[in-house]
This record gives structure tokens, C-alpha cells and sequence, in this order.
């Protein structure tokens, strides 16, 4: 792999990652393209955890809050939390049910993952369903707020992440669809998949940490950097754009460019 080729990579992985238009299934893509199809997921998943750090970076004060809230739980449990700490406490146990929940059929599908890349034609479908649910998003009008959410809707969360691994399902789109769809409003559905992606992609490094050896055998410490700088830069910008896209409630105009795409590229082959 070149610096070139880990740029573009990198600035596709910032791009989608954060718009809901496959991130996975755009790489897949770009990879044949560059017929780098022997390239370790690691790299992949290095790119997820770069533009995990924007996560960090843009939602930082609710990060903060919540694992204070955790400390102060831990500390003193039978303590009677404010109303601001019980909120952040209530939303730490969310995210940790609903990455639990997401473990299950992501780990499945990795398990399938030689099986999933012998079958071209399923990205396509994927990218054009993404697409579908997109155009559904259109109708969602939620008014809960994210701690009136209980155990169905976390249920259906959790799922919803999970495949997000298959590649041509956007994992940001399909959450934040999630979340309208059981009633939660636009701005707060948009920061629960992003706060629930951190146990994700941390998830997915550890599972992908073997490879590490291979990775710096094919790839170069000046591409690899190259491509992760990239796509925190790239991913900045996008997050920055969705938010102010699902606040709007125009998540639906993806739809109008991954469902022409996934039918060019299904008729491609």
C-alpha cells in the first residue's frame, strides 16, 4: 500500500464513518479497487479508531459527565444522584446493555467474514437497503428523550449495531434510524450511536490486535499514519455535518445517493 492510496483510504473512512453511507462497505470497495484485498482488517479497524477519537473530541463534555456520574456511583451507591448525574448514570447503563446486546450478532457476522467478501453482490444490496431506511427516517418523529428509553427499544438498539458490521449497512445510519424509529428525538438519537460506537470499535481492536504483526508487513508506519491523520481530519468535518443534518431531520437525502449507487454497482457485475 502506498501513502497515496492509505490517504484516500483514510479520507473515505472519514467521510463515512460518520455519513451514514457504509463505511465498511465503501472500503471493501475502494480496497478491490486498489487490489489490496491482502491488507489485515486491522488497518480497517485503525481507521475506526481514529475517527473514534473525534467522537471524543466533539462529545467530550457528555463523556465526562457520564463517567463522573459512574465515579460518583461507584464511591457512594446508595447516595441519592442529582437529577443531572442520575441521567448519566442512567444513559452509562444504556450503552453498556446495548453494547452487549451488539456483541451478539457481531460477533456471528465476523465469523462469517470469508464467507460475506465470496459474495460481491451483497454490498450493493446492502448499500440500497441502508439507503431504504434512510428514506423511512423521513417519517420518524420522536419526542423521548434518552432516558424514557427501556429495555425493547435498547434491545432493538443493540441489534441495529450489530449489523452495522455487515458491509454495505452503515452503522451510524442504521442506529440513529433505530433510535427515531423507537421514539427518541433527532439530536439525542444522533448522540447515542455515537457514544454507543466507542465499546464498538474498542470491541473490534481487541479482536483485531493479532493481525498487528501482519499489518506493519504490509503496510508502511508513513501510510498508516498518513491514512489515520486523514480520517480524523476528514471524520471531523462529516460528524460535525450529520449532527446538524439529523437535527434538521434530513438523514433521507443519503438515501438518494446509496440506492442509485448499490444498483450501478449490483449492475456492474
Amino acid at each position: 500500500m502506498t501513502t497515496l492510496q492509505s490517504l484516500f483510504l483514510g479520507a473515505l473512512q472519514g467521510v463515512t464513518e460518520f455519513l451514514p453511507v457504509s463505511s465498511s462497505g465503501h472500503l471493501l470497495l475502494l480496497r478491490r479497487i486498489f487490489g489490496l484485498s491482502e491488507i489485515p482488517l486491522l488497518y480497517d479497524v485503525l481507521l475506526h479508531v481514529s475517527t473514534l477519537v473525534v467522537i471524543f473530541l466533539v462529545f467530550r463534555r457528555r463523556i465526562v459527565a457520564v463517567l463522573r456520574a459512574l465515579f460518583v456511583w461507584l464511591r457512594r451507591p446508595r447516595a441519592v444522584p442529582n437529577e443531572a448525574d442520575k441521567d448519566n448514570l442512567t444513559l452509562a447503563w444504556q450503552i453498556l446493555l446495548i453494547s452487549a446486546v451488539t456483541a451478539v450478532p457481531g460477533l456471528i457476522i465476523s465469523r462469517l467474514e470469508p464467507q460475506l467478501a465470496g459474495c460481491p453482490r451483497l454490498v450493493p444490496l446492502l448499500l440500497i437497503t441502508t439507503g431504504l431506511l434512510l428514506f423511512a427516517t423521513a417519517f420518524a418523529r420522536g419526542e423521548k428523550g434518552t432516558p424514557d428509553l427501556r429495555l425493547p427499544a435498547l434491545l432493538v438498539i443493540g441489534l441495529a449495531q450489530g449489523l452495522g458490521v455487515l458491509p454495505g449497512i452503515s452503522r451510524s445510519g442504521i442506529t440513529i434510524a433505530a433510535a427515531l424509529f423507537c421514539g427518541l428525538k433527532r439530536e439525542q438519537a444522533g448522540e447515542l450511536s455515537f457514544l454507543i460506537a466507542i465499546p464498538a470499535v474498542l470491541g473490534a481492536l481487541l479482536l483485531q490486535l493479532r493481525e498487528a504483526g501482519d499489518l506493519l508487513a504490509r503496510v508502511s508506519p508513513a501510510a498508516l499514519s498518513a491514512g489515520i491523520l486523514c480520517a480524523f481530519v476528514v471524520g471531523l468535518l462529516s460528524l460535525l455535518l450529520l449532527l446538524r443534518l439529523v437535527r434538521r431531520g434530513h438523514l433521507w437525502v443519503f438515501g438518494l445517493y446509496l440506492v442509485p449507487m448499490g444498483l450501478v454497482i449490483a449492475l456492474s457485475f
